[in-house]
């Protein structure tokens, strides 16, 4: 391949008439400003260690310090209280003739100690500061205590100035680890409203057993781990949920979202790919030098940053027994399927990023290609969507040398992948099915044009739609949301030309994508048929379906003074009673970044209030005024116990951890095995909407993402992700088995139409 020449940077040969040497000098200016970007980035890793390790101060007050120590030493006051003259007479080198030589070095010594000594007492008192949650628990709208605000105070006051990504880390306290007591209690008032009385009795007999016996022990070894890791839950929890996995995880695992549906900036699709490759750069840019800002709840509390980390050059390694996640240090291409067909293609020359222009122009170099895949490679990435044990076994014998093995270093190693579909995607209010589609192309795609493994796939329609499918265990979709919402931004303030193409013209001719080359045996091509099949009877099963409710969204819920996610929660179990006749456990994720390395906890969203104003509404026996009452009464429970889990009083990330430990002791415990192997019949998700200030909707109203989702969870249960979007939009993101005769997405979605109906009118005529 020319290509492959180009990449050698010189060659000689030995003939009768001596050595000729042949120096490519294109090739060794590519050596030199890669070498030259490998520098900068340890530069800025640099620059960034100290101004973390340092924050909140600044280098600024380092030497503030030592004025201050100087100014009152040569003034004839010792601040010091004799520390200077002990550094003077016991500190090895200090020994000038003159004194004032001396005076000063010690001086500098004493205040360099005393500034880091100050920098780590503040860092302590903001973690202890950053510990205290009461702030979440007070009411908003109602008069705050003076203890919280004497917090905000400490806070802001001791926060520092213009943090980076990860200037709080090391402030941020530990997740705690409930007492078995306390998770016994919330279990038990979780589980009630689903057991009759002889079942609660049982259960609560297990419980108060476990309580009093095995608890205690596994109680221990888990407090211990808190003690020694980062976070006693996120290692375990991305390990035995994510990694040991054995199942597909198209589908079962991975997530997708998809554009901000009301504007359409562009039908070309390589130049809608060029923007939004670029704005993707520039976020991994901003990551990696740390100058992405960190959210911060309320102006006052920061978030955990550590799944930025991973979000780029990583891939899923298939293992026999466990996966596992690999990040490389940088990256400096991308992988690129179309037709059938894997290209990588770089994304700096010159010591530069490419422009949105010069990336089209790339791309559309691929297109042009008019070369047949290789055999295997059109469904090469089936192997990703099916089983993990196949996939590891194939990717040891056919992928582990030769061409094979440099070609699946290509994708792997890529900062992420990008899939050129040749169908388009669409958003039509008045034709329903095709926002479906367009989450299914999302989710699974054709079960072989998405590199399931990957961090995440960039998705490109035919028509300059977008959307992306994201693989899950190393972070969660909130970190994939912050993305999105700066790509969105920074595709729109880019633009496009008149014609629909990237603005600006090539400064330089890019390098020309490769085609990556394969060699796949005929007993491989085996094994991607039988992973292909295997997709696809997960792909023929899924019932997704895209609900766009623009009957109202969160601004009449804020007129009704209640949470929105409340609000959704209630109205969903309305809904799946009215469906099922019954109700079941319920699962909504929340975040717990409010501490290190923080992700997820689960909030039991079916409580005894909310099944209480659920059979109320049905029963339609009482007045609306005693109706809005139990459901401001099962709004305030809802939001208690997210509260709880998003400050470490949840109950199935403690319950998971004490079953690990009891796996690792070798003992059993049947309360355990049972709470454990309870079915989530109704699994939902908030997908978090304007996570920053670069989203104007006052200004550009449409510009609002529609979210993303998820497969379903249970067999005979529903997966619903919800986004609310605007004042008056909300997007939900309904799946479901069509194997199930007792499930409907559609049917699902009408049912939650008709329940934020019914609470409108309940709240409108009251």
């Amino acid at each position: 391949m020319a290509e492959a020449h180009a990449a050698v940077a010189f060659s000689f040969s030995v003939t009768h008439e001596g050595v000729n040497v042949a120096v490519n000098h294109e090739a060794l200016w590519a050596v030199f400003y890669s070498g030259t970007a490998s520098w900068k980035r340890k530069l800025h890793r640099i620059q960034n260690s100290f101004h973390n390790g340092i924050y909140p101060a600044s280098p600024m007050s380092w030497l503030f310090a030592l004025t201050i120590v100087l100014a009152f030493g040569l003034a004839g006051v010792d601040v010091s209280w004799g520390m200077i003259k002990y550094i003077q007479n016991h500190v090895p080198g200090i020994n000038y003739a003159n004194d004032t030589i001396n005076f000063i070095i010690s001086s500098v010594i004493f205040g360099t100690i005393l500034w880091v000594a100050v920098i780590n007492f503040i860092k302590f008192f903001l973690r202890i500061l950053f510990n205290y949650q009461n702030w979440m628990y007070e009411v908003r709208g109602k008069k705050v205590s003076l203890k919280t605000k004497l917090w905000v105070v400490l806070v802001r006051v001791l926060s520092g100035r213009k943090p980076k990504l990860n200037s709080y880390q090391a402030s941020l306290p530990k997740l705690p680890v409930p007492s078995v007591e306390g998770t016994m209690e919330r279990y038990l008032l979780s589980v009630r409203p689903l057991l009759d009385d002889e079942k609660y009795n049982r259960m609560e007999k297990l419980a108060n057993e476990f309580k009093e016996g095995l608890g205690n022990k596994l109680q221990r070894y888990l407090t211990l781990k808190s003690w020694w890791a980062a976070n006693y839950v996120s290692d375990w929890w991305e390990e035995y949920v994510y990694l040991r996995g054995r199942a597909p995880i198209m589908v079962n695992s991975n997530f997708y979202g998809i554009d901000a549906v009301y504007v359409k900036p562009t039908d070309k699709p390589l130049a809608r790919a060029g923007n939004v490759i670029y704005s993707m750069l520039k976020f991994r840019r901003l990551v990696d030098r740390e100058e992405l800002e960190p959210i911060i709840l309320n102006k006052t509390v920061p978030l955990c940053s550590s799944q930025y980390e991973r979000q780029f050059n990583t891939t899923r390694i298939p293992g026999t027994e466990t996966d596992k996640l690999v990040q490389y240090h940088d990256s400096s291409h991308i992988s690129v399927y179309h037709k059938g067909r894997y290209f990588k293609v770089y994304i700096r020359s010159k010591g530069r990023l490419l422009m949105p222009c010069e990336i089209e122009y790339m791309l559309q170099k691929i297109v042009d290609d008019d070369s047949e895949p290789a055999e295997g490679e059109k469904e090469l990435a089936a192997l990703t969507a099916g089983e993990r044990v196949a996939w590891a076994k194939a990717r040891t014998e056919y992928f582990s040398k030769g061409k094979n093995r440099a070609s699946l270093d290509a994708i792997e190693k890529a900062a992420f992948c990008v899939s050129l579909d040749e169908d388009s995607q669409d958003f039509n209010l008045e034709k329903p099915k095709l926002l479906d589609a367009y989450g299914k192309a999302m989710l699974h795609g054709k079960g072989y044009d998405r590199w399931f493994d990957k961090s995440f796939t960039l998705v490109v329609c035919s028509n300059g739609r977008i959307g992306f499918n994201a693989e899950h265990s190393w972070g969660d979709a909130p970190v994939m949301g912050h993305m999105m919402e700066l790509v969105f931004t920074e595709d729109r303030e880019l633009g496009y030309t008149e014609d629909g193409h990237c603005k600006g013209t090539p400064e330089q001719t890019p390098p020309n994508p490769i085609r990556l080359e394969w060699d796949i045996p005929k007993p491989c091509q085996t094994v991607i048929d039988q992973q292909l099949q295997i997709a696809k009877q997960l792909i023929s099963d899924v019932d997704l379906h895209l609900l766009v409710h623009t009957a109202f969204g969160k601004g009449f819920i804020k007129k009704c003074k209640v949470s929105p996610d409340a609000f959704l929660q209630i109205a969903l179990q309305l809904a799946y009673f009215r469906s099922a006749g019954k109700f079941c456990l319920t699962y909504e994720s929340s975040m717990t970044r409010l501490f290190r390395e923080g992700r997820t906890e689960t909030v039991r969203s079916c409580t005894i209030k909310s099944c209480d104003f659920v059979k109320s509404m049905a029963a339609g026996t009482q007045t609306g005024k005693e109706l809005i009452a139990k459901f401001r009464e099962a709004a305030e429970q809802h939001q208690q116990g997210y509260r709880d889990a998003m400050t470490g009083k949840g109950i199935d990330r403690h319950l998971f951890c004490l079953y690990v430990v009891s796996k690792y002791l070798g003992v059993g415990s049947p309360f355990l095995a049972e709470v454990l192997s309870e079915p989530w019949r109704l699994s939902t998700s908030q997908t978090p909407h304007q996570q920053t200030n670069r989203i104007d909707l006052v200004k550009y109203p449409k510009q609002i993402c529609a979210g993303g989702g998820f497969g379903p969870v249970a067999d005979d249960g529903y997966g619903v992700s919800y986004i609310v979007a605007g004042e008056d939009i909300i997007f939900f993101h309904i799946s479901c088995k069509r194997s199930c005769p007792t499930t409907d997405a559609t049917r699902f979605g009408a049912a939650i139409c008709k329940a934020m109906a019914d609470l409108r009118n309940l709240f409108e005529s009251n």
